[in-house]
C-alpha cells in the first residue's frame, strides 16, 4: 500500500541549508468554486487554474496525485499505437475514473487538474467545502491506496525585498554619501527648503534636466559678447544647481540638499572647453548678476566661484549684507580669494582636503550630481561644497525666515561634526563637516528656549 505523502500547509519563507522550509499553517488558500471536470477519458485533461491567491478562496485547497495509464485508441492499419499524441499526455480512464471517485467518497469539489506526464500521475487540485481541517482531510487520504500523493496547495513568493529603508526613491541616492555626512536624510524630516529662493550665480543651467523640473524659478544671462566657448556652456551651473535643489523621491536621479527650494539661476560665466566643468567670470558679469539678485531680494545667494579680490564686487556683497541677504562662496586654499575673504560671506572649504581658514566645511570629493541632457557625474571642488551648504542654509531658513547671515554663520559653526561623526570610517579623514540635521535641531532648541520664557512672564 502507498501512503499518501503528508504535508501540512504553509508558505516558503526562507532557504535553508538549501532545502526548502515551510512554516506550519491551518489555513489554506480559499478558492472560487469549481465543479468537477467533466474531461472525458483518454483525452487531455482539464488544466482551468485554481485561484492563484490565498485570499481568493472561501475554502482550504489540496493536491491529490495517483497514477494515470492512458488507454490506447486503436491506431489506424499500418500505425503503431503511441503513448503520447500530438494533443499531449492523455488522461487515462482509470485515473479519471479515481479522480470522480475521489471527489465524491471524501466530499471534496474538483477546482482544477492536469495529468502530469514526468511523474506519470494525474493530478487534481480539490476545494474542502466545508469546515473539515486541511490536515484532516489529508488524513483520510493518506490511507486510501490509490492515492499516491496528498497535500495542501501551498502559497510560494518571490524573495526580491519590495521594502526599503532608504528615505528616498531616486534610484543614486546610495552614491550620495554626501548627504548623511551633511545630516540631510534626517533634517528632511524637518525642512526641504520649501518657500526659499536661491540665487545661483554661476554659468547657465540646463533647465530642462528631468531631476530640475518645477525647481528653476527663472533664468538671467549676462555673458553677451563673451568668448565663443560660451556657447551652450552650462556644466558647472547644472552640477551645482543638482546639488542645492534637485527633485527628491521622484523615481529619477538624485536628492537635492534643499529639494523644495525654488533656484534663480544668474548666468554671469561661461564654459572653456567642451566636456569640461572649467568656466570663467569676470568684474563686469559678476556685478551685473550681483546686482540683478540684489535687487530681487533674493535672501540667499551662492557663488561656487574663487578670484582675486575685487572692490566693486565686494561693495555689491557688502550691500547685499545690508539688505539681510546671505551669501555662500567657495573658499580658495589661500584665504585672500573673493567672494570667501568678504566680511559676512560664509565661505566653505574642503572637509576631505582643509586648507586657509573657510568658515566651515563640507564633503567635496566625488559628489553625484547633475549633467547638462539628462546625464549624471561625479563632481569634486570646493565649488561642490558651496553649493551643499547653500542647500542646507535653505534648509534652515525654510525654518526660519527671520534667520540673519550671522545667526545662520553661528548656528552653522556650533553644531558641525555630527554628520561625519556618524560614519567613523569618514571621521578619521574628514574636518569637521555641516550637519544641516544638528543645526535645525538646534533651532528647534531655541524656538522651545524662547515659548518658555515668554510662558515664565
Amino acid at each position: 500500500m502507498r501512503h499518501a505523502a503528508l504535508l501540512l500547509a504553509g508558505t516558503l519563507l526562507t532557504l535553508s541549508g538549501g532545502m526548502p522550509v515551510a512554516r506550519a499553517q491551518t489555513a489554506a488558500a480559499p478558492a472560487a468554486m469549481a465543479t468537477p471536470s467533466t474531461s472525458s477519458p483518454q483525452t487531455a485533461a482539464s488544466t482551468k487554474t485554481p485561484p492563484t491567491s490565498s485570499t481568493e478562496a472561501r475554502h482550504p485547497l489540496i493536491v491529490v496525485t495517483f497514477a494515470n495509464n492512458p488507454g490506447h485508441p486503436a491506431g489506424r492499419a499500418g500505425t503503431t499505437a503511441r503513448r503520447y499524441s500530438g494533443t499531449g499526455y492523455l488522461l487515462g480512464q482509470a485515473a479519471h475514473r479515481e479522480a470522480r471517485r475521489v471527489a465524491e467518497t471524501y466530499a471534496l469539489r474538483e477546482v482544477a487538474n492536469w495529468p502530469i506526464r514526468a511523474l506519470a500521475v494525474h493530478c487534481v487540485v480539490y476545494e474542502v467545502p466545508d469546515d473539515r481541517s486541511v490536515a484532516t482531510v489529508i488524513d483520510a487520504l493518506a490511507k486510501d491506496p490509490q492515492i499516491s500523493l496528498a497535500q495542501p496547495l501551498q502559497e510560494f513568493h518571490t524573495l526580491t525585498d519590495s521594502s526599503s529603508d532608504a528615505p528616498y526613491n531616486d534610484p543614486l541616492y546610495d552614491l550620495q554619501t554626501n548627504l548623511s555626512t551633511l545630516g540631510i536624510p534626517e533634517a528632511h524630516a524637518r525642512s526641504q527648503g520649501s518657500g526659499v529662493r536661491v540665487a545661483l550665480i554661476d554659468t547657465g543651467v540646463d533647465t530642462s534636466h528631468p531631476d530640475l523640473r518645477d525647481r528653476i524659478a527663472s533664468s538671467h544671462s549676462f555673458v553677451d559678447g563673451a568668448p565663443a566657448a560660451a556657447a551652450g556652456g552650462n556644466r558647472h551651473g547644472t552640477a551645482m544647481a543638482g546639488l542645492i535643489a534637485a527633485t527628491a523621491n521622484n523615481r529619477i536621479g538624485i536628492v537635492g540638499v534643499a529639494p523644495q527650494a525654488r533656484v534663480e539661476v544668474y548666468e554671469a560665466c561661461w564654459q572653456l572647453q567642451p566636456n569640461a566643468d572649467e568656466a570663467a567670470c569676470n568684474t563686469f558679469t559678476l556685478a551685473k548678476a550681483l546686482a540683478g539678485a540684489i535687487d530681487a531680494g533674493i535672501p540667499l545667494v551662492n557663488l561656487s566661484i574663487a578670484g582675486p579680490a575685487d572692490p566693486l564686487l565686494s561693495a555689491l556683497i557688502e550691500a547685499g549684507l545690508k539688505r539681510g541677504s546671505i551669501f555662500v562662496g567657495a573658499a580658495a586654499g589661500d584665504g585672500n580669494s573673493f567672494p570667501a575673504n568678504v566680511p559676512g560671506v560664509i565661505g566653505v572649504g574642503s572637509s576631505e582636503h582643509p586648507a586657509g581658514h573657510p568658515t566651515v566645511t563640507a564633503p567635496s570629493v566625488h559628489v553625484m550630481t547633475l549633467r547638462p541632457r539628462a546625464q549624471y557625474d561625479f563632481v569634486s571642488g570646493t565649488s561642490v561644497a558651496a553649493a551643499e551648504v547653500t542647500g542646507v542654509v535653505a534648509l534652515l531658513l525654510s525654518a526660519d525666515p527671520h534667520l540673519t547671515g550671522s545667526s545662520v554663520e553661528g548656528l552653522l559653526k556650533r553644531t558641525r561634526g555630527n554628520g561625519a561623526e556618524a560614519n567613523s570610517a569618514e571621521a578619521l579623514n574628514l574636518v569637521s563637516s555641516v550637519d544641516a540635521n544638528a543645526a535645525l535641531a538646534g533651532l528647534d532648541a531655541a524656538r522651545a528656549r524662547r515659548v518658555a520664557s515668554s510662558t515664565a512672564r
